[in-house]
Order: structure tokens, then C-alpha cells, then sequence
């Protein structure tokens, strides 16, 4: 037996080799032998670190997970602070001026008409960074996903049930068949209530756990972001929700255990970003309308020389015709000039230290990245007023400056070769990837972000 788990490992190596693994840095080269661990990310989209202060919030799993590990006062997002290029720093441990994910989808640009962002695209076009399910599956380690993004079609994911789940996958038809779904719950998925879907995901991560048991679980929830969108943040609305989201937690812990792998889990319960109340909207592409530089028919934009698309509390924007003089870029500058609730403008010269490329290396980069003030965000919207009071059902939203306190996300890693009772100021989410891979026995190689030593054991 020994023999043969050698020539296993000398497999997997020249596998590794021939797909051109990058050779690991003697600086991360993981003290683990992959296969032993298991490590289970549970994200909450859109949970504030800051919610964990409050004592009268009830957290009771996420409190004893922390009280049993490492919990930091806030982790640093990446800009822009929205879901997808978040959730693909975790894994990568790069930033989207690397990993290449700026928008929830893939930006798809055509000359003179605005370009449009394309949620269901596969992992391989969106995606330029090695990720941490890559390299564990390389090393062959087991990976599944379940509601995770920017993963669509990935070969390196072993068992998924995904965002938009279809009836003829694996992983649904085991929970048809074990009763846990009908045929028309996964066929109507897409159409049903964020709370219902929540639910169903946790059902099909707890599900996958107990009967496959994945070196790798990346699991994802978002009836919290869909709430605060609507209500905004530290609303009952939302702390009800977050005390739900503690019981989901609790779920997925009770089928480690059932599993029997208690003792070889590591947890880190984290979040993409943070979240801000909303009162006012800015309409970036109305001012565009206005200067000439868009045309809306019919309540539709049918041409554009230029064009904003938003990120919440943040917006990029778009010269979608040629412009060797500069000329429209100008014009755009100038329909912008003096719109409230614009904090600033920044330049392609200021895109380096906000972690994004620069739009001659990357095709979803636009000329200029808008940011809010406090209490504004920006929306699509090419009609009406330029800027206007948010309605009722929009007051929360996130996008804004990665190093805003309000959006710094949640931290808590707990469980297997992890410190106990170690509370961190801040960490940074590139550092979750490399961490995790020293715990499964595998390496990222150089990436960005660091492997988290002082919470390890």
C-alpha cells in the first residue's frame, strides 16, 4: 500500500508538471500533505464585520467559531467591492488588475452601442489567475462549489450545485432522488425567492459534505446582499437575516460532523465586502444623454459614444467608438464635471493603486472609474433627472472604496491548525487563497496575497 500511494504522488507530479504547474516558492511550500485537510469557505455576501460588535445581535455559531479561532476587526476587501471580483480574490489571491474579474459576469464591448456585463459565461474566459480549486485539484484533491461565482464550466470543480442549478447535473439529481428537491424545484430554480434558494444551497453544500466529503468546499449565500440592496444595512431586516445566516452556518458544521471531520476541517466563514446606506442615485449615462453623447429611444439606449456602467458606489465608463484625438473622452469628462454626489474621477494613471488594470490590458477596464460620496451610488439609468432620491426598495449598496470601514467584510478562520482565541486588527482577503492552500498541502505559487502564519498553528 505504501508503494502504491508513492507511485500515486509520482503521478499527480508529473501531471502537475506537464500542464505547466508553476514551481511552488520555497517561501510558501506547504508543511501539509495534501489529502489530509479539508477546509469548507463559507461566504456571506455582504456581511459587515462590524456586526459581530453588536451583542444583541443573535450569532451564536459564528461567535463560538470565533471565540475558537481567529476572528479579525475587519478584512479589506479589493476594488471594486462588489461580489464576483471579491469572491475571485479569495481564491486566487490576486487582485482583478491580475485575476482579471471587475464585473459580476464578463463585459462584452461592441462599437457604438453600450456594452453589456454576461453573468453565465465560463470560468475560462473571465478568470485569468490560477485559483486555489485549480491547484488542489492538480494535486488530486477532491473540489466542489455550491452557489460560488465567476466558476461557470470549471473542469477543476469536482461536485457543484450551481448558482443556476440544471436537472440533469450530478449533484441535483442525488438530492432528487434522496427527496431533498423535485425535478421542477431545480428547473424553476432561477425564479424563486432568495430566501427559498439560501436554503436550497445550504441543503445541497450539507448534502455534498456528508456523502462526498471535498478536500475543498466553496460555498456561498446571498439573501443578505439582496436584502440590504433593498432595505439597507443595520435595518431589522437585515439583522434578521444575519441571525438566519448563523443557523446555515451551524448546518454546514453539523454535516462536517456527520461526516466524521470535525477534527481534519478548517472553517473560514468570511464575506466579499461590506454595505451603505443609499439616499441618493447618480445617472451618469443621463448626463451623457444630455451632452450629446448617448441616444435613448423609446426609453432604450440604441447608440453610444460613451457610456457609465455602474458598480453601486462606484461606476466605469466607457468611450465605445474610436477616439484617437481624445476628443469624446474629453466630452465625457466634461458632461461629468460638477455632478453631485461624485466624490472623484479617477484617471487611468490612479488605476495601479486601486488593484485594477489598465484598459490597454484588459477589455472589461473602462477610461475612467466614477467613486460616490457617503450616502450616493450610481445606477444605469439614462433618462430623468441626473441625480435623484433612491426609491424605497433600493437603499443599500456597496461598490465604494475597498479601504471604506463600511465595507469591510468578515473574518473568521476556526477549527483544524488554526490558533484559538486570536483577535487580528485587519487582514486582507488576497490572503485567504494562499492560506487555505497551506492548509490543504497545496501552493498557489506567487501570487499577491500571503499565507496568514500568525493564525496557524
Amino acid at each position: 500500500m505504501g508503494l502504491m500511494r508513492r507511485l500515486s504522488a509520482l503521478v499527480v507530479a508529473v501531471m502537475a508538471l506537464t500542464l505547466g504547474a508553476t514551481p511552488r516558492p520555497s517561501a510558501q511550500t506547504p508543511a501539509t500533505r495534501p489529502g489530509t485537510n479539508h477546509v469548507v469557505f463559507i461566504s456571506l455576501d455582504g456581511f459587515m464585520s462590524s456586526a459581530l460588535d453588536d451583542p444583541f445581535l443573535p450569532l451564536p455559531t459564528l461567535r463560538r467559531l470565533a471565540a475558537a479561532g481567529v476572528v479579525a476587526k475587519a478584512m479589506r476587501p479589493v476594488n471594486p467591492t462588489v461580489t464576483w471580483a471579491n469572491h475571485t480574490a479569495m481564491v486566487s489571491g490576486m487582485t482583478p488588475s491580475q485575476h482579471g474579474v471587475i464585473f459580476n459576469g464578463l463585459l462584452i464591448r461592441r462599437a457604438g452601442v453600450p456594452p453589456v456585463v454576461e453573468p453565465w459565461r465560463d470560468k475560462s474566459e473571465m478568470v485569468r489567475a490560477r485559483t486555489l480549486y485549480d491547484v488542489a485539484h492538480a494535486a488530486g484533491l477532491t473540489t466542489a462549489q455550491v452557489d460560488w461565482v465567476a466558476i461557470w464550466n470549471a473542469p477543476t470543480i469536482t461536485w457543484e450545485f450551481r448558482e443556476r442549478p440544471e436537472v440533469a447535473q450530478a449533484i441535483p439529481q442525488e438530492m432528487i432522488k434522496a427527496g431533498l428537491v423535485s425535478e421542477d424545484d431545480v428547473a424553476s430554480f432561477g425564479t424563486r425567492n432568495i430566501v427559498w434558494r439560501d436554503e436550497v444551497w445550504t441543503a445541497a453544500a450539507a448534502h455534498i459534505i456528508r456523502q462526498h466529503q471535498p478536500n475543498l468546499m466553496l460555498f456561498h449565500l446571498l439573501n443578505l446582499d439582496s436584502t440590504q440592496h433593498r432595505y439597507g444595512p443595520r435595518t431589522p431586516a437585515a439583522m434578521t437575516t444575519m441571525a438566519h445566516l448563523d443557523t446555515q452556518v451551524a448546518r454546514i458544521m453539523d454535516a462536517v460532523q456527520a461526516a466524521g471531520l470535525t477534527d481534519r476541517t478548517t472553517f473560514f466563514v468570511v464575506s466579499d465586502h461590506g454595505f451603505k446606506t443609499v439616499k441618493r442615485h447618480i445617472r451618469p449615462n443621463t448626463a451623457f444623454a444630455q451632452a450629446g453623447l448617448l441616444t435613448v429611444t423609446d426609453g432604450k439606449v440604441v447608440n453610444a459614444d460613451a457610456y457609465s456602467v455602474p458598480e453601486g458606489g462606484s461606476a466605469l465608463v466607457y468611450v465605445t467608438v474610436p477616439d484617437p484625438s481624445g476628443a469624446v473622452l474629453q466630452r465625457t469628462k466634461a458632461a461629468l464635471a460638477g455632478i453631485e454626489g461624485i466624490e472623484r474621477i479617477a484617471e487611468p494613471s490612479e488605476f495601479a493603486a486601486l488593484g485594477l488594470p489598465l484598459p490597454e490590458e484588459s477589455d472589461q477596464m473602462g477610461a475612467l472609474f466614477l467613486i460616490a460620496r457617503d450616502g450616493y451610488a450610481f445606477t444605469a439609468d439614462a433618462s430623468g433627472p441626473v441625480v435623484i432620491d433612491a426609491p424605497s426598495a433600493s437603499l443599500g449598496s456597496h461598490g465604494y472604496i475597498a479601504t471604506d470601514p463600511d465595507l469591510s467584510a468578515l473574518f473568521i478562520a476556526s477549527g483544524r491548525n488554526i490558533r484559538k482565541g486570536i483577535t487580528l486588527d485587519t487582514v486582507n482577503n488576497l490572503d485567504l487563497g494562499p492560506t487555505a492552500a497551506e492548509l490543504l498541502g497545496v501552493s498557489l505559487g506567487s501570487v499577491q496575497g500571503r499565507v496568514l502564519r500568525e493564525i496557524l498553528e
